[in-house]
């Protein structure tokens, strides 16, 4: 059984970079397969774990820095904890990345999403990182303060700024017992890195908030599933039917082709929006439309109209706005919160019809 355990050990030594990658890939892989809705007791008991593990790990860790192991099988041991911790923060910001880029508008999120896509992919660039305290548990608070901003909307059913304070509130008490549990297990470590802890924790939090109240953090628990423009939208029996003109293939493609809206002057526009949130949670979103305004080479914004949502639906709550006055020229709708957080954008382009336009129906 030894040598076996020993060839293991040194195959293990040998290719210990590449299996690292290869986890990672399918750990991220894995992940967006399973984790479907921020809501759901499976999702977040996995996102439990993955916490529990983490800072189970490196209280085990720095134990065995300070009192090393002499028997072979925890010297092993100590050896394949920082490989652990990765493999969990790695689960980790490989869920977190995948839970806020759902609700992330790049134009307006992009610094926390390259946030957390650092943290993912420089994951496996850390591994001698993962042997220092400080960094330790300022990986672990980013990552308790990522869980408990989505956590706590979830669990009271309401978000805003109140309540992103008290996950942040919540996020520093639950570090700073982790803290006195690290100094119960290792005073001497804990008391050499105390300063920079502290200093380290401070900095993510401010950090955090300044994203946060800038706008700069995704609306998370909140998702755009779905959106567009139409020329008409009406709700009957429990549907949304819709008029929208016939568009070849190329038109469809995102991001490369902004759609080009056809219309009748004195002719409303209709935008649609389906947006995922918790069960029971209720809030209102906005929809924000504007036009690029060419002289002053900005965007202006138009009419703002608000209405409630109410959480629970798989496709998302499904709403629209309806705006008269529109015009020709390059416009988008952005799909707000209340505190202009943008949850998703619609883009498109208005022309005056001058020719017969062929339209179909859908069911939204």
């Amino acid at each position: 059984m030894e040598p076996l355990f020993k060839k293991a050990e040194e195959l293990y030594d040998k290719y210990e970079r590449r299996m690292s990658s290869v986890a990672l890939v399918t750990g991220f892989i894995f992940d967006s397969i399973t984790l479907q809705r921020i809501d759901l007791l499976f999702e977040n008991l996995i996102m439990l774990f993955y916490l529990i593990l983490s800072g189970g790990s490196i209280a085990l860790l720095n134990y065995y820095h300070e009192h090393p192991p002499q028997r072979i099988f925890f010297i092993r041991i100590e050896k394949l904890l920082p490989i652990f911790i990765q493999f969990t923060f790695g689960g980790l910001f490989s869920a977190f990345f995948i839970f806020y880029s759902h609700g992330a508008n790049f134009s307006s999120s992009w610094p926390f999403i390259l946030i957390l896509l650092t943290l993912l992919i420089g994951n496996e660039f850390f591994r001698n990182f993962y042997r220092k305290l400080t960094f330790q548990i300022s990986i672990y608070f980013l990552a308790v303060f990522s869980f408990f901003i989505f956590f706590i909307p979830v669990i009271l059913k309401t978000m805003g700024a109140t309540v992103f304070v008290l996950s942040g509130l919540v996020s520093l008490v639950f570090i700073g017992l982790f803290s006195l549990v690290i100094f119960k297990v290792v005073p001497k470590r804990y008391e050499g890195s105390r300063t920079h802890l502290r200093n380290a924790v401070v900095s993510i939090f401010i950090v955090i908030n300044v994203l946060y109240f800038f706008n700069l953090i995704p609306p998370i628990p909140l998702a755009l599933k779905d959106s567009g423009v139409y020329h008409h939208i009406e709700r009957m029996e429990g549907v949304y039917l819709a008029l929208k003109e016939k568009k070849d293939w190329y038109e469809f493609i995102p991001f490369f082709v902004t759609e080009t809206v056809s219309l009748e002057r004195g002719f409303p526009l209709y935008v649609f929006s389906s947006v995922f949130a918790p069960t029971d949670l209720d809030t209102n979103v906005i929809h924000d439309w504007q036009y690029y305004d060419e002289r002053q080479g900005k965007w202006i914004s138009a009419t703002r109209i608000s209405f409630s949502i109410i959480g629970g639906r798989d496709g998302g709550y499904r709403g629209y706005s309806r705006k008269q006055n529109v015009f020709e020229g390059k416009w988008r709708v952005d799909v707000k919160t209340q505190r202009d957080q943008i949850i998703g954008r619609v883009r498109f382009n208005i022309e005056e019809r001058r020719s017969e336009t062929e339209f179909e129906e859908q069911i939204l």
